[in-house]
This record gives C-alpha cells, structure tokens and sequence, in this order.
C-alpha cells in the first residue's frame, strides 16, 4: 500500500484517538486501550514500509501520549504527587530531550564565548561583573580567600535571597521563552557569558582550583537548574513556532502545560542550591578537598540521573510494557 493511501485510509481514526487522549473524551480505560493496540500496530506498519516517512514521528508521539494516559489509569496505590516526579516529568523530559540538548549546546557556548572574551579584553570582566564587584574579589584573593564574598550576610538571609532570585530567574526565562525562544535564550546569553568570564577571571588570577571547590558547591544544581529551565522555554517558543500537526492554539497550549511541569520541576533543585549557597558554601575554604568535591559530585550527580539518565531508563521500561500489552 503507497503512504498516501495508508494515510488516507487511517487518518480519521488517528485523528479521532487523538481527541480522546487531549481532549479527554474516552473515559472507558478498555475502550482506550484497544485503540492504542491498533495505533501500536499503525506504527509497526509504518515503520515497516515507510522507515523514513514522518507518519513514524507523529504515530510514535500519539502512541507516547496514549500509554501515558493508559499508565496513569492503571496506578492505584502511587498518589498524584508522586506521579509528577517519578513517572509524568520523566516522560516529558524524554520526550522533549532534544531540547535539553539543544539547551546545553546554547548554554555552554555562551560560556565559552565568555570566557574567550575575558581572555581577550581585560576590561570585559568589569564590564559584565561590575567594578565594585572584580575590585572585591582581588581584595578577597590577596586575602587568600577567594569566595569570601558568599560569607557576606546571614545563612538564612542569604539562602532566602539568592533563592528567590534564581526561581525569579528560572521563570523569566521560561516566559520569555514565549517570542519564539529568543527571549529564553537572551537570559542564557547573560548567564553563560557570566559564568565563562566569572571563572576566567579566577584562573587568570591563579586561583581557579580554589573558585572550583567553592562556587560549584551550589552551582553545580544551580546552573544546571537554569538550563532545564531554558529548556523549557525553548519548548515554549517552539511550541509557537513549529505546531506541527496540531493547530498553533493547542500546540501552544500544550507548550506552555509541559514547559511549566519541567519549570515546576526544577525548584526543589533551585531551593537545595540556594541552601548550600547559604549555608555550606561560605565554609568552603576550610573544607578539606575530598569534601568540597564530594558534595559537587553528589548534587551534579543528583540532577544530572533525574534529567539525563532516569528519563531514558523510564522510557525503556515502558516499552518492555509496550510489547506486553
């Protein structure tokens, strides 16, 4: 059978499944599941005859969204809160992988491009980090203690504000993210630019080792943090910008839901790092080495198994679950 005809002749029936998995029309859990065995079989069709054909990509999207629907039915003990983090947030994230990447890559360039910079002009480092601040830290460094300025407040003042200044961060640029992605990537640019020049700064003052083990203690989470967030404002612009099969309306809709719940997801990450900024950093100096370093591994680690590896390993389980049904 040609693609054409294929399409033509299970078209109204995919379209129809779709509306009963977005627009919540099919309340019969059986009734659901037996469109998803045919929609199952669709896709093995297609993947037969048409391996390069974009029929695969929408299918296979349909058959992600309706197991998900399925899964949530089938759970009985797991209450909805658990759900978020341990089974909805994970699919997202899978499903929208390409954008962590895509994420990343922007993030790291914009690092890189600040620190080239701070390599090349030595007036760039005041000029992103400010006078007052540059001048500072060399006082600190001829003190011998670099990051003396997370010292600076009390532990709970300081965890409240940089706090609730990194969620602030995490927001804006998820809701920027709403003129095509441009606006999150604008919040990236001065983020990473930040970073790269921050840490030249240091290494060009001979102290980069002791910056390391100190600033990374929260900012391991921290920045990690920012760039699942950027993440979920590039799916927001794309979302606008690419709706693909869907009208721009329920595209953007759909944008704006998932792009939330990777946003929402990100805080417990943002909050622990503004505790460690607040609390554990400031201490960095006298730690010994194997400390500092083990808590950097440990909250990178944290963060880097709940976006980078669980999603994947989720995903694997469901479809050892796929073949069952």
């Amino acid at each position: 059978m040609r693609e054409v005809a294929f399409i033509k002749q299970n078209k109204e029936k995919w379209l129809n499944f779709e509306k009963a998995i977005f627009g919540k029309n099919l309340k019969n859990p059986d009734e659901l599941a037996s469109l998803y065995i045919q929609l199952v079989n669709d896709l093995s069709y297609a993947q037969t005859y048409y391996p390069k054909s974009k029929t695969i990509l929408y299918l296979n999207n349909l058959a992600a969204k309706a197991f998900q629907k399925i899964y949530k039915t089938k759970r009985e003990d797991t209450n909805r809160f658990v759900y978020f983090w341990k089974v909805e947030v994970p699919l997202i994230v899978y499903e929208y992988r390409r954008y962590i990447g895509y994420a990343f890559a922007i993030f790291l360039s914009f690092v890189a491009i600040g620190a080239l910079s701070a390599a090349y002009d030595d007036s760039f480092v005041r000029l992103i980090l400010g006078d007052e601040y540059v001048n500072m830290s060399l006082e600190n460094i001829e003190a011998g203690d670099p990051v003396a300025v997370y010292k600076s407040g009390s532990n709970w003042g300081s965890f409240i504000g940089i706090t609730l200044n990194n969620l602030y961060v995490g927001i804006t640029s998820f809701i920027w993210g709403v003129f095509g992605g441009l606006g999150t990537a604008y919040i990236m640019l001065k983020n990473g630019i930040m970073v790269g020049a921050f840490q030249y700064f240091f290494q060009k003052q001979g102290v980069l080792w002791e910056s390391v083990r100190g600033i990374w203690i929260h900012g391991s989470m921290e920045i990690f943090a920012i760039v699942i967030e950027g993440a979920a404002g590039l799916i927001l612009g794309a979302s606008i910008l690419f709706p693909k099969t869907y009208s721009r309306m329920v595209s953007f809709k759909m944008g704006v839901k998932n792009g939330v719940k990777i946003l929402i997801s990100t805080f417990p990450f943002t909050i622990a790092a503004g505790f460690l900024e607040g609390y554990v950093t400031r201490y960095s100096n006298i730690m010994p080495n194997w400390l500092s370093v083990g808590i950097i591994l440990i909250t990178l680690s944290l963060i880097s198994y709940y976006y980078l590896i669980y999603p994947f390993m989720l995903n694997h389980k469901i479809k050892k679950e796929n073949a069952i049904i």
